[in-house]
């Protein structure tokens, strides 16, 4: 597994594990934009709890699924969107509008689609969940 982009490693792990009905998956390494995507999607109830665990490499993230997610992963190359453009990635990387959330990195941190619009930014697409 190549390590260029570890933030789609994990998602892929997380995928992977959900798809073959396993309760937890270790990932590693861990990072802040990392564990700030664990948590959004944590909030939105994509996944259970997760806690690092330090092994002085890096930390091993434990994740515990729920199976709730049908796919997720990054989203390559990382487009600028703007508040009349989340319409049109919605249609390109969610199944149906209001299924699903685009997480996007924003000068207000990092937050799903519908608060991006909600509090009036734009941003880059980092990754989708559904």
């Amino acid at each position: 597994m190549s390590l260029n982009d570890p933030l789609a490693n994990i998602l892929s792990s997380i995928e992977l594990a959900e798809k073959s009905g396993k309760q937890q998956v270790l990932a590693s390494p861990s990072s802040k934009l990392i564990k700030n995507v664990l948590k959004i999607m944590q909030s939105n109830h994509y996944i259970g709890d997760f806690k690092e665990i330090n092994n002085n490499k890096g930390g091993i993230l434990e994740i515990n699924l729920i199976g709730a997610i049908n796919k997720c992963g990054t989203v390559k190359p990382r487009y600028n969107v703007s508040l009349v453009n989340y319409k049109k990635f919605e249609k390109r990387y969610l199944p149906a509008f209001g299924f699903g959330i685009l997480l996007v990195s924003t000068s207000k941190g990092l937050m799903t689609h519908e608060e991006a619009i909600k509090n009036n930014v734009g941003g880059k697409i980092i990754a989708f969940v559904y």
